[in-house]
């Protein structure tokens, strides 16, 4: 995880907020590190983490997070981190005999309609078990990335009823926490997209704004962050707060500073 960024959510895997649903976003640049930071912070914070991969390797993730101080072999092999690897079991789907149920059932349908396979995958993860119980917090959902369902011929409107069903599980009855990453093309044309975005947007009780910098690429600074908090139970004028911060990607960590005080320009 990254220390500076918790120090911009003010929090600590020691006080993690829970029945929450954070959506992290990325536009014209790659949020992934948000990614490995909730990944890492949540496996810290001692949760029970079913980890939906879409996008890369079971290896990629681990390696990450070893730079980051955590083991995703170690978490795995201790019952801590279920893990759907999604480039490893798409193939699993059409090798299976097609009455065997597959959590990526969907790919093997011309116009999928629903996600139920997969969200008993998370169902089945998450599952309360009396020996674990002791062991690990509370449960967290965590998805990288939403979109690509969308560009395997998944409705949004599906996508929203996944996302609709795993929080009433994990954060509402199981007091637990969701992230899922979806991804702003920017395109006006791409509605399955903007609905997504949107509808998510509304549910979400924090967003993470990752933007590539309108200026184009830059060494020193590779873009920047806007946070945004929504408190809905607030008052109006506290209902939401957002700050934005640039950041820049180093090996181990992710500095942040204020918009136009990177430390290169100074």
């Amino acid at each position: 995880m990254f220390p500076e960024l918790n120090n911009l959510l003010n929090t600590t895997p020691d006080r993690a907020e829970q029945g929450k649903l954070t959506l992290l976003c990325d536009a014209k640049t790659d949020g992934s590190f948000l990614v490995h930071h909730f990944l890492s912070f949540y496996l810290r914070a001692n949760c029970k983490v079913c980890f939906v991969a879409l996008i890369q390797s079971f290896s990629h993730y681990n390696i990450v997070g070893q730079k980051l101080g955590v083991s995703l072999t170690t978490a795995r092999e201790r019952g801590q981190l279920v893990l759907l690897e999604g480039l490893k079991s798409s193939v699993d789907v059409f090798f299976r005999a097609q009455e065997e149920p597959h959590p990526l059932q969907f790919l093997r349908e011309a116009n999928a309609e629903t996600l139920q396979p997969l969200y008993e995958f998370v169902q089945e993860a998450l599952k309360p078990v009396d020996s674990e119980e002791a062991m690990w917090r509370y449960p967290v959902l965590l998805v990288d990335d939403l979109s690509v369902l969308l560009s395997l011929g998944v409705g949004a409107v599906a996508v929203l009823d996944f996302v609709h069903y795993c929080r009433a599980t994990v954060c509402w009855k199981l007091k637990g926490s969701m992230v899922a990453l979806v991804h702003d093309t920017g395109d006006a044309e791409d509605e399955e997209n903007d609905i997504l975005l949107n509808g998510l947007s509304h549910q979400s009780h924090l967003i993470l704004r990752a933007e590539g910098l309108v200026t184009g690429f830059c060494r020193d600074v590779h873009g920047q962050l806007t946070i945004l908090w929504r408190r809905p139970l607030q008052p109006t004028a506290q209902r939401e707060q957002s700050l934005t911060y640039q950041y820049k990607i180093q090996d181990k960590n992710v500095s942040f500073f204020a918009r136009g005080m990177s430390p290169a320009v100074l």
